[in-house]
């Protein structure tokens, strides 16, 4: 759940912060990026043609974001930066290549042409896989360089191909399975001569330049996978993959993962009572997790030498990294998620032992993405024990260096190690609404920044070269990715061929309330007029590892549309959002019911003294999954504040979420009946409904089951409470489908305009 994201965004597709430029899909592929639309008359109100296009437009490019180049990635020599860019009106994602030196940009290959007329398939885990990671498009997905720099790795209907990176030819690697099973999280070894994947539950092998496929792990059943990253992982640990590569081509580590003992769901959707259902297993919280091992295995076949670690102590694995001239190591986590311990591993004999150890009395946050430096001199360790993220410089045996930041500077990532410079490029931030580029020496001292605002950067570098491409974004701007040369000239920007957003929103971001304040971004009507008193709605996510507030004109457009039509809308990040420091997000630790809400309130408040217009008698709230339970817990505990919401894929019980979110939250329940799980759902508040309330779920939801709904609304009709329920049939936590969302807005839109006029 903690990558969600919020209800402008998540239900019809998220915006980016990318170039847009309004060219017609025929046009070149090194188009340039034009400048902004300016800002234009209101839209019309109502539902005539124009606003009717608009709305369109809103659902058929994904929010004006499909079209913009993305995933971009510059080859290990920094000669040239692949990317992927989907059509304007359309989810099929291509695969390009940009020339560093000319500024050329060409079409690598065409799903078209790999495809050869056959239909796309994907395998069930495949589906799930992407569902965890939220992606919505299809065709050329996501890509792999080799080390080389000379081969790419894509995947495509459940098969494999390796490209010539030089001209494009495509060789199939890897077909369907015996029994048509298709492949997945294919993986090139680090020497480009293998082609590795998932099928039907094991880990198989094969080679670039031809010949059968064989398996190298065996013994999968109908509840133990090889190789595939369990739900909480993929879900909750931003960890994708159940296997990895040895530097040298020769090894494999896997996952092997045993749910015998975890509860099984049976996920029916109800709009088809005839589906045969399997069943899914499904870690609720206090009860029993997937059992996870890891083996390594020679990459011909053979014996599995087993890792040991204590599994009984640290039963989570977090993170797997094997890096050249490194040892293989760990992350592993304690169920209650306040311990976490980095292992390295003896690959002969499979013994581990710890490097490092994180405690926090509620719990540690999994942020390590950790690296080694390439000569093996020692790895970065990024960690929070100090009050907020800082980068530290570790020994090879784990002991610390240095740190190489400050507490105030707001780390948020490494972006490049320069080895012969011994320097590191870091992101970072004091504030989470700006984030820039900064270079640090290894041997200590202060930060030197190599962006400033007021616009935000990020960039992703080149292997072996300073070559970078550079995004840049602001509230007044819908963004650039442009490519630098390692002598630090600009080679050219990425070109999109995104529909053109029609204006440029008209967004204010401040921090408001009570020291130490929050963060806020209020949408005004483009026509406003002060002498008015607006309704408002506030757009909340309000949980963990989730911001709202962006300075991103892209995050704004649909909540412009709204406020033309006479709102305003606004965006609060409270605490337990992520970038304010340890104790901001520590606080709403067992307390999601009252410190998320009470924050929302105070700061909303804060926004009426600033900014008269706001009618506080007339305040909307909508959500979506956190935000959903937010949107609901604000008309049942608040409604002398909130007059009307709309909840959609709300939790609405937490003991029927999954362990490893909900405990780090909420603790481990030691019994069903615990009080803390009672105070923080929202059963125990329904018979309390005074407000209109909208519930939307997709009726196949397979991360926020759909039952969580039919509680909650079972518990209102019970109480004599009226409220509305829309179910969506076979929808997942996120749809995509354009005409679902243009009338999921449509429908959104008129119940604030029923119940927040005058």
């Amino acid at each position: 759940m903690h990558r969600l994201l919020p209800a402008l965004l998540a239900l019809a597709c998220a915006t980016g912060t990318r170039s847009s430029t309004s060219p017609s899909p025929a046009r070149a592929a090194g188009s340039s990026p034009s400048a902004p639309p300016s800002p234009g008359p209101s839209a019309p109100a109502g539902d005539d043609a124009a606003d009717l296009r608009f709305q369109r437009d809103l659902a058929e490019t994904a929010s004006f974001s499909l079209g913009r180049p993305s995933a971009a990635r510059p080859t290990p020599d920094g000669k040239q930066v692949l990317f992927l860019r989907s059509e304007p009106r359309r989810s099929l994602r291509r695969l390009y290549v940009f020339d560093v030196a000319s500024a050329q940009v060409r079409e690598l290959v065409t799903p078209e042409q790999i495809l050869k007329g056959a239909a796309e398939r994907l395998s069930a885990q495949e589906k799930a896989r992407r569902e965890r990671m939220r992606m919505r498009y299809s065709g050329f997905t996501s890509y792999q360089l080799s080390e080389a720099g000379d081969k790419v790795l894509v995947s495509l209907g459940g098969r494999v191909y390796v490209l010539t990176l030089a001209d494009g030819a495509a060789r199939e690697v890897v077909g369907p399975g015996p029994k048509g099973e298709p492949a997945f999280d294919a993986k090139l070894s680090p020497d480009g001569a293998l082609v590795s994947f998932v099928r039907a539950g094991e880990l198989w092998v094969a080679k670039v330049a031809g010949g059968p496929a064989r398996p190298v792990t065996s013994g999968a059943t109908a509840t133990k996978t090889h190789a595939q990253a369990e739900f909480v992982a993929q879900e909750e640990m931003d960890r994708f993959t159940g296997y990895w590569w040895s530097p040298d081509s020769r090894l494999l580590v896997y996952e092997e993962a045993d749910a015998a003992k975890v509860e099984s769901l049976f996920l029916a959707d109800p709009v088809d009572p005839m589906a045969k259902v399997e069943p899914a297993p499904y870690p609720r919280p206090g009860r029993a997790n997937v059992e996870v091992t890891l083996g390594i295995v020679p990459v011909g076949g053979g014996r599995t030498t087993w890792i040991d670690w204590d599994r009984a102590r640290y039963p989570y694995l977090a993170r797997v990294l094997w890096q050249e001239h490194a040892p293989l190591t760990l992350v592993v986590q304690t169920r209650d998620q306040r311990d976490l311990g980095l292992l390295a591993v003896d690959p002969k004999s499979g013994r581990t032992h710890e490097l490092l150890h994180e405690h926090d009395d509620t719990w540690v946050s999994l942020n390590q993405d950790y690296e080694w430096l390439r000569d093996g001199s020692g790895f970065l360790w990024p960690s929070e024990r100090g009050g907020a993220w800082q980068l530290e410089l570790r020994a090879p045996d784990g002991k610390l260096v240095r740190t190489l930041t400050k507490p105030g500077f707001g780390f948020d990532g490494v972006r490049y190690v320069d080895l012969e410079r011994r320097r590191v490029v870091v992101l970072a931030g004091a504030e989470p609404v700006d984030h820039q580029l900064y270079e640090l020496l290894l041997a200590g001292g202060p930060p030197e920044p190599l962006t400033r605002g007021p616009q935000v950067h990020d960039a992703t570098f080149a292997r072996s070269s300073r070559v970078h491409v550079l995004s840049s974004g602001s509230v007044g701007s819908f963004g650039t990715l442009e490519v630098f040369r390692a002598d630090g000239s600009l080679a050219g920007a990425l070109p999109s061929v995104a529909v053109q957003p029609p204006f440029l929103p008209r967004v204010e971001i401040a921090k408001v309330g009570p020291g130490p304040g929050f963060w806020s971004a209020l949408v005004k009507p483009r026509n406003f007029d002060r002498s008015r008193r607006y309704p408002i709605i506030v757009d909340v996510y309000g949980g963990p590892g989730t911001r709202v507030v962006s300075p991103s004109a892209s995050h704004y457009v649909r909540a412009q549309w709204m406020a033309d039509h006479g709102f305003l809308v606004a965006f609060i990040d409270g605490r337990g959002t992520p970038g304010r420091g340890h104790a901001w997000e520590r606080a709403i630790f067992q307390k999601f019911a009252e410190v998320p809400l009470a924050d929302q309130v105070t700061a909303l408040e804060a926004l009426a003294a600033r900014e008269p217009a706001i009618d506080l008698r007339r305040v909307g709230i909508i959500g979506h999954s956190f935000g959903g339970y937010m949107a609901a817990l604000a008309v049942l505990r608040r409604p002398d504040v909130f007059r009307a919401a709309v909840a959609s894929a709300p939790v609405v019980d937490w003991l029927d979420y999954d362990t490893h979110y909900t405990e780090r939250y909420l603790g481990v329940p030691a019994a069903e009946d615990s009080q803390i799980y009672q105070q923080n759902g929202l059963l125990k508040y329904a018979p309390a409904l005074e407000r209109p309330l909208l519930l939307i779920h997709g009726t196949a939801d397979d991360n926020v089951h759909f039952n969580q709904t039919l509680k909650l609304s079972d518990a209102l009709f019970r109480a004599g409470r009226r409220f509305e329920l829309i179910a969506l049939p076979r929808q997942t936590h996120l749809f995509y489908e354009p005409q679902l969302a243009f009338r999921y807005w449509q429908r959104v839109f008129a119940f604030f305009r029923e119940h927040l006029s005058d």
